[in-house]
């Protein structure tokens, strides 16, 4: 749900996503951005608590997997991007000088928030369980898939324009 949402989030104002969102505002997409990160955000929230509830209840050790510790990294840097968007929507209050690089910063940071789920996403498919689970051709298969959205998610980053200057005192 988590990598759904954040997919979703970011094409929202790819020029090539879905018909409906062509015709709608920016400050709409704006807001269909705002909802699907929340949601993305809650998701990662609850998927934490489980996980450590699960840990607990099994009385296993938490943190110790290169999946749960990039796991934890992407949801900290998640936060810390929430936040940065946050102050996209508040500059003067803020008051914040150069919207423009720090929606570039914002964009950016976007992007490592995403390749951070993703390679995630593949250090579970790459877990001894689901090695267990899913063998031969349908595991290189599964290892690639979390790929193609990625590079798509990099492809509209790139070529994104640049935002406008504008100036808040």
């Amino acid at each position: 749900m988590f990598c759904l949402c954040l997919t979703e989030a970011i094409l929202i104002f790819s020029p090539d996503s879905s018909f409906f969102f062509c015709f709608c505002s920016h400050k709409v997409k704006v807001l269909l951005h705002w909802t699907a990160q929340i949601l993305a955000l809650v998701a990662a929230i609850l998927g934490l608590v489980f996980i450590v509830s699960s840990k607990n209840q099994s009385e296993l050790p938490h943190f110790e997997s290169w999946h749960s510790i990039v796991g934890l990294l992407t949801f900290v840097v998640a936060c810390g991007q929430v936040l940065c968007g946050l102050c996209l929507c508040f500059p003067q209050l803020l008051r914040i000088s150069s919207v423009a690089r720090l929606q570039q910063y914002h964009t950016m940071y976007g992007l490592i928030v995403y390749l951070l789920a993703t390679f995630t996403v593949v250090l579970a498919i790459c877990s001894d369980w689901f090695q267990a689970q899913i063998k031969g051709l349908v595991w290189y298969i599964c290892v690639g898939l979390p790929f193609c959205p990625a590079l798509v998610i990099m492809n509209h980053v790139v070529r994104t324009p640049l935002p406008k200057k504008r100036q808040y005192v």
